[in-house]
């Protein structure tokens, strides 16, 4: 699935702008993508993510600027599903990072090194990620 547009430094809008548009045709692609694979889906694991966050409050332009915290989503066979993995940081003055930013709470090398070492089971993630511990949140069982 590719779907570009999702650095909206202007003109971001709100609940039926052009990123709730985003929102909404990459829901129905991963839905699309699910039906497809129906049985088969249980040894598929898809893991959405992007390699920057955007800050919480809106910039001049009514778009949003680059920033720390982000999200991930995970589904597919063997993940423990409709569940939130991380502590919300809030958005209060005190709780955000600098200018902004939504404070990180959940390293993305502890998702994707779960991931690795229960659906794939890789017990060499910390080649991987050297000099880095995973911490497993419990969202994949072994594959």
């Amino acid at each position: 699935m590719d779907l570009g547009g999702w650095d909206p430094h202007v003109a971001q809008g709100g609940a039926e702008g052009p990123m709730a548009n985003l929102m909404g045709q990459l829901a129905q692609g991963l839905a699309a993508f699910y039906e497809d694979l129906q049985d088969r889906m249980q040894r598929v694991t898809l893991v959405v993510m992007s390699e920057f966050g955007r800050r919480a409050q809106e910039n001049g332009g009514l778009g949003t600027d680059h920033g720390h915290g982000n999200m991930m989503m995970v589904m597919g066979g063997g993940i423990h599903g409709g569940n939130v993995y991380a502590d919300w940081p809030g958005l209060h003055d005190a709780q955000v990072v600098g200018p902004g930013d939504l404070a990180i709470t959940t390293d993305y090398r502890d998702v994707i090194g779960e991931l690795l070492h229960k659906r794939l089971n890789n017990p060499l993630v910390a080649d991987i990620f050297p000099g880095y511990k995973v911490n497993e949140l419990g969202l994949a069982v072994f594959g």
